[in-house]
């Protein structure tokens, strides 16, 4: 319910018009009622959460807050993204920032959750988290990427789509920052409206700005397997969640 809110929301915020190759809820029932959905997903969430009569009683309060957390993490990333397509300037680490909030937070709240509810201790519970909060970076990271390289037949949004839009995506900041005369080029185009897109693709790839970000994602990917196998031993997670690493890093989609 939160990850579907997420996207309610970030297609109202970008003006996306289109989501898994469908019309974007949006654009079929007005922004109004796309947040009031978003909103009512939010409540149903804790909702879920509030059952203190079942067997999980005890740990209410603690995946409780954490959801708490979570969602003004998420709203920070999505503010903070919306202030950087306003701005010439944004430094990687601001960015990489960005992306932790509207992104990693979730995918490591979701492991907190399944660690919390699956009866681990506090040590382990945040080892959980930033397990998921590396696999959310690398699913973000390669986002980014699909953004602005993906197969719209695949990816169900128009070709260069985020640099339609100005995105400040973390290949963009990456090409931006790199000093290089690609890059010095990009900024030079990245502020006019009606630059070619496919140009500014080449020049963010020129730049290294797609080598960079398919980097960190890689970089990000390796943590978080690492951390699995300081978590659990078990063949059948190991395998499983491993897979689960390779296919961030490797999706299409």
């Amino acid at each position: 319910m939160v990850h579907n809110l997420s996207l309610l929301y970030d297609d109202v915020f970008d003006g996306d018009t289109v989501r898994r190759h469908r019309t974007a809820a949006w654009q079929v029932f007005g922004p109004s009622s796309a947040a009031r959905s978003a909103d009512a997903l939010m409540l149903t969430a804790f909702d879920v959460l509030s059952d203190t009569d079942g067997p999980n009683g005890p740990v209410v309060r603690e995946a409780s807050a954490a959801l708490l957390d979570v969602l003004i993490q998420l709203a920070v990333g999505e503010s903070l993204d919306l202030v950087f397509e306003g701005r010439t300037q944004v430094a990687l680490a601001e960015c990489l920032e960005m992306v932790s909030g509207k992104t990693a937070s979730l995918f490591a709240c979701a492991c907190r959750l399944g660690a919390l509810y699956g009866g681990a201790g506090p040590a382990a519970i945040d080892q959980w988290a930033a397990f998921g909060h590396d696999l959310g970076m690398a699913f973000q990271l390669v986002d980014d990427l699909l953004g602005i390289w993906g197969d719209p037949t695949l990816t169900g949004k128009p070709v260069f789509n985020d640099l339609q839009n100005r995105k400040m995506s973390v290949p963009v900041v990456a090409a931006l920052t790199s000093a290089t005369p690609a890059g010095n080029e990009l900024a030079r185009r990245y502020s006019r409206p009606g630059s070619d897109t496919a140009g500014l693709a080449r020049l963010v790839e020129e730049a290294g700005g797609r080598r960079w970000t398919s980097d960190r994602a890689a970089q990000h990917a390796t943590a978080a397997r690492d951390r699995l196998h300081r978590l659990t031993a078990v063949p059948a997670a190991l395998e499983d969640l491993e897979a689960l690493c390779t296919v961030v890093v490797r999706r299409v989609h």
